[in-house]
């Protein structure tokens, strides 16, 4: 009918008709298509379901220019009426941006969410659980490996100690992002996976090769490492780590899928690594950019010893050793300065500081030890043998009633 937009209001990627070229949907659609090669997957899709779910009802039609900040004060307190404060933020941030756009596209005269700065109830910032005592890290490696649930998510569990990268970064791994058979066995993330939208490398230690060429038998057909139940086509939901610790007993007080990066950092950290490698191995950005160069093209033989040293301080804390000793550096500091053990050569890397009644070769108490031995003995088959029997019970991308 003439007088009437045949404008498809269908998606906010799809409304360019000059009618609404000025309003909200249509600049928030045209922010987004610049942002999407420079936001991580997850990222942006939050964002379209930031704007479509909870801006655009209320305001996606109106003029940019014309919104003053109370308007968008209004929809903000919707939000966070709900009790949803950060995601308050993050829609006034959302907002912020596509009003900037706006000014740099000369249809808006001012950016009006800064108007809004102090309005919003404050977030309380609350760090992932997560599990730091050597004793207690012990117990919950035994659980893990005790989990009676699917065998691609008791891998997932088992991998995530080992490499402590972010847990989307862990369900979304595909299998040919891995080099299992060189000489330095790598996982490289690619730039388009990572927060800091650069390449990570995770050097492999020996045991999660191990995890790694057990697994490959059973989903290295397809795509991901950790494909969904329901769909060898999409990796595992993003909540399966932290339902299987549920399953297990730990609370989401006591340990999350994300809290396994705070384990590792604690860790490393209290036996003395150089916070650069840590900080490294864990992705953070670096804003120094040539001390970053630099880290990056020097560290990864540093970072591999760590990464090596790590599991098999795992195993010992799994396996009983003596929780009140650490990881040993040489006893002579003056041949290394301030490097880490781990760096003065491969013959410390077993060695276990003792604590009382420990032995100077493995630092576990032999009472310890023995009573943890004869537990695990009596209480748990090998991973080989639940391996082999989850196997041969469900296929890792077959629709199953087991916890995935």
């Amino acid at each position: 009918m003439a007088g009437k937009s045949s404008c498809p209001w269908v998606s906010i990627r799809t409304c360019r008709c000059s009618k609404h070229a000025r309003n909200v949907k249509t600049q928030s659609g045209e922010w987004l298509s610049l942002q999407q090669k420079k936001l991580a997957p997850a990222a942006y899709d939050k964002a379209v379901w930031t704007f479509e779910t909870l801006l655009f009802p209320y305001i996606g039609s109106r003029p940019v220019a014309k919104l003053g900040a109370v308007d968008v004060l209004k929809v903000l307190r919707r939000i966070e009426v709900r009790g949803h404060h950060e995601t308050a933020h993050r829609a006034r941030q959302r907002c912020a941006q596509v009003f900037r756009y706006a000014v740099q596209t000369e249809r808006a005269d001012r950016d009006v969410t800064a108007d809004l700065r102090g309005a919003l109830a404050p977030v309380v910032t609350e760090h992932h659980a997560s599990i730091t005592d050597p004793a207690r890290i012990g117990e919950l490696l035994r659980a893990i490996d005790g989990y009676s649930g699917h065998v691609v998510t008791a891998q997932a569990l088992r991998l995530a100690p080992l490499v402590f990268v972010r847990p989307g970064e862990l369900r979304h791994a595909e299998w040919s992002e891995f080099d299992l058979d060189g000489n330095a066995p790598v996982w490289r993330i690619p730039a388009e996976k990572m927060k800091m939208r650069e390449q990570h490398v995770v050097p492999l230690a020996k045991q999660a090769l191990a995890l790694l060429r057990e697994l490959r038998a059973l989903t290295g057909r397809g795509r991901y490492v950790f494909p969904s139940l329901r769909s060898g086509s999409r990796p595992m939901s993003d909540n399966t780590v932290n339902a299987a610790l549920r399953r297990l007993g730990y609370t989401s007080d006591e340990m999350t899928g994300h809290g396994f990066r705070s384990l590792a950092s604690t860790s490393l950290n209290e036996q003395g690594y150089h916070p650069d490698l840590i900080e490294l191995q864990l992705a953070h950005a670096e804003r120094n950019q040539v001390r970053a160069a630099y880290n990056k093209a020097q560290r990864l033989p540093e970072r591999r010893k760590m990464m090596e040293a790590w599991a098999d301080y795992l195993d010992g804390l799994r396996d009983g050793a003596n929780v009140l000793g650490t990881l040993c550096r040489t006893r002579d500091h003056s041949a290394i300065g301030d490097t880490p053990f781990a760096s003065a050569g491969p013959e410390l890397h077993d060695i276990y500081c003792h604590g009382p009644g420990g032995s100077q070769r493995t630092g576990r108490s032999t009472d310890v030890a023995a009573a943890s031995a004869t537990g695990i003995k009596k209480n748990t088959k090998s991973r080989a043998t639940r391996l082999k029997s989850s196997a041969s019970a469900a296929s890792p991308i077959r629709r199953t009633n087991a916890l995935h």
